[in-house]
């Protein structure tokens, strides 16, 4: 059973915050670092656009592919510890990470590290969701949003930093200390809770992590081979397939891993649509615009870092705020707000770029986008986490972060191959030409994405929904039923 929710203000309560934050803040780092360390890995270890792209993919098709499994894992095995054993993991991997000597051992590294942080992220929301009542949560979440955002905003700073003056491989070294710090606090200060669940779905967990395998490796691979390449359409086949047959399952297994009565709630479907389309320009953008800066602009690591800060910064500054207020107004109309000004900030960015474009005109377009970036990011937690039972926290996070890491998957996939369409790596001119095409790509992405925010249901009525407050858990009303 999981513990009883403690008062705010609690000792306990803040360390669970701060501890959850950080694990969060440490798995998007890396994501940002690696991006900002591209063009330099591309040199040093003669990677290939391939290669480069499986830096970032390797780690997000583990994290996307396992996520559901960490969450189950926590219900089972008790939430602190094997939130422990996740950082644990996520440390020893970054030591591998920077130990690499090729490219090829520097995926198999990110791989595990992705694995790590599946197990990490979807826990910091259900340590939170358990420690927070309920009227305080949008408020701890936009904090949770805050320090993730910093991890996003220090990235390509601090990766600028080591690039420069010290040396890649300190881009994971700098992990190590941050989780074994974490480690040993949270053994310390954390209480341990458990999910009502007392087995794990061993079936459930092989069928969901092959299928999603399937699924997240067909764009991964697709931009090397095509998107008509048999493999690339077998995989995808293949992945339907075993998620038809995991949802079957799901309605006879005793101890379901997703129950699927959660997705008859607009609140929980239209909060992870959301994600995906979100994730899907955010990550994509990132990974095209961390090297905008470098090969179209002809700025250094560190010079690059700098200038992404207005965007990176920004859930630092507005994420605390948007969570807050999205306690007394509700989570939609932070949603579809926030992902209209991420694709208006993202399609001006595109129609301002070029070679010579001087940094005054691409600052608004990006403040723009990450103002939206952060609205959303915090107020889609709250969504999924608030339409399930307290002890499903850990169910809706870990399907929530899946469906956010397969976005960033297709992503990145999609986008560098309407860059491979449309450019190249030849000169900054074609960089550019292949940068605009990509970010419009992304810029609809996010438009979609508001399109899904509306149907999201209002404060009123995700109020009578949430199970944590409405008179029967079991029972969702007829407004809020998809």
């Amino acid at each position: 059973m999981t513990t009883s929710t403690e008062p705010s203000a609690s000792p306990r309560t803040v360390w669970t915050l701060v501890l959850a934050s950080l694990g969060a803040f440490l798995t998007s780092l890396d994501v940002v670092v690696v991006s900002t360390a591209l063009p330099t890995l591309q040199d040093h270890l003669h990677a290939s656009l391939a290669d480069l792209e499986w830096t970032i993919n390797g780690y997000n098709l583990a994290f996307a592919c396992l996520m559901l499994t960490g969450a189950a894992l926590g219900d089972r095995f008790g939430r602190r510890n094997v939130y422990v054993l996740g950082v644990g993991v996520f440390t020893l991997s970054s030591i591998a990470c920077a130990t690499a000597g090729s490219t090829s051992a520097l995926i198999a590294a990110r791989v595990v590290q992705g694995a790590g942080a599946a197990v990490v992220l979807p826990l910091t929301l259900t340590l939170i969701s358990n420690a927070f009542p309920l009227e305080k949560r949008g408020a701890a979440i936009g904090i949770w949003g805050a320090i993730t955002g910093l991890g996003v905003a220090a990235g390509p700073v601090l990766g600028g930093l080591i690039i420069q003056d010290i040396a890649w491989q300190w881009i994971f070294w700098i992990n190590v200390p941050v989780g074994l710090a974490v480690m040993v606090l949270c053994m310390v200060m954390l209480r341990d809770s458990r999910g009502l669940r007392p087995q794990l779905d061993l079936v459930g967990v092989a069928l969901v992590s092959t299928a999603l395998f399937a699924l997240v490796w067909a764009p991964v691979r697709a931009p090397s081979v095509g998107w008509g390449d048999p493999q690339v359409i077998g995989a995808l086949l293949v992945g339907v397939v075993l998620m038809a047959v995991f949802l079957m399952w799901q309605r006879r297994a005793r101890y379901p891993m997703l129950p699927l009565r959660y997705f008859r709630s607009r609140g929980f479907s239209t909060a992870n649509a959301v994600v995906f389309f979100m994730m899907f320009s955010l990550i994509g953008s990132l990974f095209m615009i961390a090297q905008m800066f470098q090969l179209g602009l002809g700025y250094d690591p560190l010079q690059a870092g700098l200038r992404l800060l207005v965007w990176t910064g920004m859930p630092m500054l507005v994420a605390p705020l948007a969570g807050a207020l999205s306690d007394r107004f509700g989570n939609r109309p932070f949603m579809v707000l926030g992902l209209l000004l991420q694709g208006a900030g993202l399609l001006w960015l595109a129609l301002v770029s070029s070679p010579d474009a001087g940094y005054g005109t691409l600052v608004v377009p990006l403040v723009l986008a990450g103002v939206g970036i952060s609205m959303t990011f915090p107020t889609v937690a709250n969504a999924v986490v608030g339409a399930v039972p307290l002890e499903d926290s850990g169910v809706a996070a870990g399907t929530n972060n899946t469906v956010r890491e397969a976005g960033g998957v297709f992503g990145v996939a999609v986008l560098v191959a309407v860059f491979a369409a449309h450019g190249g790596y030849g000169s900054p001119a074609s960089f550019m030409d292949g940068f605009k095409a990509a970010e419009i790509v992304a810029a609809v992405a996010a438009a979609a994405g508001a399109a899904v925010a509306v149907l999201a249901p209002g404060k009123r009525q995700a109020d009578a929904a949430n199970p944590n407050t409405a008179p029967s858990s079991d029972t969702l009303p007829q407004a809020e039923r998809v």
